[in-house]
């Protein structure tokens, strides 16, 4: 009596095109997917309720980053513009745009407009703009090239060992206060070096990497 049917050499055969498919499917996939920045949702622009592009109103428009996120000097938010702030313009141009649609309907039944998160830090992860701001770290460092974006994408991962290389080493990151809202800013020879600004903002690495910096 046979010990093998008929159908055993194809299906040893399948089972090895699996195994060897697997074998660089799998691999390939852990490579592949942390740098198509799925997990992280970087590089990715989620749908907002109206199509705002800082490439326009920044870079085109030349509109200062303060003008909209009011809070960002002061307070650890950076604040979100209410859409008075909005319809300060748009109440004068592109009145009739069909893409506003949202903006005239929330001024009119006075309903804020729910945006869509871009950035986002556990709870048990404490994170300040205005001290970043006021030490000469400019937006573009974890925003990315926020004025040329036409649509916002998230720029980077926000892991901690980010955070972590920053405050370990934060000359290379720094510039020249009158420069921390330029999105388009590039250090140049003039430019006080990273240790000279760090001296001016009296930055002191010591206690930067610890704990309770961000954990409280």
């Amino acid at each position: 009596m046979a010990v093998f049917g008929p159908r055993a050499n194809l299906f040893m055969t399948a089972a090895l095109l699996v195994a060897f498919c697997g074998g660089i499917f799998i691999p390939l996939g852990i490579w592949v997917v942390p740098l198509m920045g799925y997990n992280t949702q970087e590089r990715f622009a989620p749908v907002q309720p109206v199509p705002f592009s800082h490439k326009h109103h920044v870079s085109g428009l030349g509109i200062d980053c303060r003008y909209c996120h009011t809070t960002v000097e002061i307070s650890a938010n950076a604040g979100m513009p209410s859409t008075a702030v909005c319809m300060t313009c748009h109440s004068q141009v592109w009145t009739n745009a069909a893409m506003l649609a949202p903006d005239r309907q929330s001024l009119a039944k006075d309903v804020p407009i729910r945006w869509t998160r871009v950035y986002g830090l556990p709870d048990y992860v404490y994170f300040d703009h205005s001290i970043h701001i006021a030490k000469g770290v400019g937006c573009t460092e974890c925003h990315g090239p926020i004025g040329d974006m036409a649509m916002t994408w998230k720029a980077s991962t926000l892991y901690m060992s980010w955070c972590l290389s920053c405050h370990r080493d934060p000359a290379p990151h720094l510039r020249p206060s009158d420069q921390v809202f330029n999105p388009h800013w590039r250090r140049s020879e003039s430019t006080p070096s990273g240790q000279v600004l760090m001296a001016q903002y009296h930055i002191k690495t010591q206690n930067l990497s610890d704990c309770g910096i961000c954990h409280r």
